[in-house]
């Protein structure tokens, strides 16, 4: 989505953001290790609205001002900043797993915070399974030695090895995707800056607040994920006074990008009832 993108140096980060799309403002956030392609085939079926997808710092192409910013609440401020210097007035915030988190937080300190929240799969609690025992050892292993990047760099690039991280989120995919993800983690900035989100992420005290966050919010999750298992926005959405909650059947953490036309179906009438959008469904043909 090249024709999309943009270069925009709001401090202490430049970001790249790609922005497609009429209408009032959807923020898009992807998970860890991500960028914004992850929502190429999403995005385009969110007809009505203006979407705007930033890579999160460090990531993706979004250059880090400060390897000290990459944390929740660290995120969370500088999005709300960017979203300020470039007037955009998200009505809602869709995240995919840490985007989720990331899209709450935003809804707290966003000076106009957004009608809706939508959570992908959202990280509201420990990743489970293969991610789970290997995001703590990384960040770790990262905080002792500068050159732990390059190193799962390159045992992580080749194409095998991407496509046995894909499978252990639970989600399989295409050719395409697999290859837009190899090119991902062929790059040491992207998988510094993955890691030095980890190193410093702190999810309880978002968690202790669930109670207290009062947007509208929607809870998507897949029965087949291995990384945030669906049991997590489950009892998530239990905490947060107006939260929904939805499962959808067969498939893995990447719901969205395995099936974007199941999770626009979703979406796209909480949104209209929420933010004041458009209710266009699209043709799954």
């Amino acid at each position: 989505m090249r024709d999309h993108s943009r270069v925009i140096r709001c401090r202490p980060h430049e970001w790249h953001v790609q922005v497609m799309g009429q209408g009032p403002d959807v923020l898009l956030l992807h998970g860890a290790g991500a960028s914004a392609h992850s929502f190429h085939r999403l995005a385009p079926l969110l007809a009505g609205y203006r979407v705007i997808m930033p890579d999160l710092p460090g990531q993706g192409f979004t250059r880090a001002g400060g390897m000290m910013r990459l944390g929740l609440d660290a995120m969370a401020d500088d999005l709300a900043t960017l979203c300020n210097d470039q007037g955009w007035r998200p009505v809602a915030i869709i995240g995919h797993s840490a985007g989720g988190a990331i899209a709450l937080r935003m809804a707290e300190v966003l000076p106009n915070p957004p009608r809706a929240v939508v959570g992908l799969n959202a990280a509201l609690g420990p990743f489970d399974g293969f991610a789970g025992w290997l995001f703590p050892r990384l960040a770790k292993a990262m905080s002792a030695s500068p050159f732990v990047a390059a190193i799962v760099t390159r045992l992580v690039s080749n194409r095998n090895q991407v496509e046995m991280l894909l499978k252990g989120t639970g989600s399989v995919l295409d050719a395409e995707g697999v290859a837009l993800y190899r090119r991902l983690v062929s790059d040491k900035r992207h998988i510094e800056g993955t890691l030095g989100m980890m190193a410093q992420w702190r999810l309880e005290p978002l968690i202790e607040r669930l109670p207290q966050i009062m947007v509208p919010t929607l809870l998507i999750a897949s029965d087949k994920d291995r990384a945030v298992p669906a049991r997590v926005s489950r009892e998530a959405a239990k905490r947060i006074p107006r939260a929904q909650y939805i499962e959808i059947a067969e498939y893995g953490h990447l719901l969205h990008e395995e099936a974007p036309h199941r999770v626009s179906e979703v979406i796209l009438p909480f949104l209209a009832e929420n933010s004041g959008g458009l209710s266009l469904v699209p043709d799954p043909a």
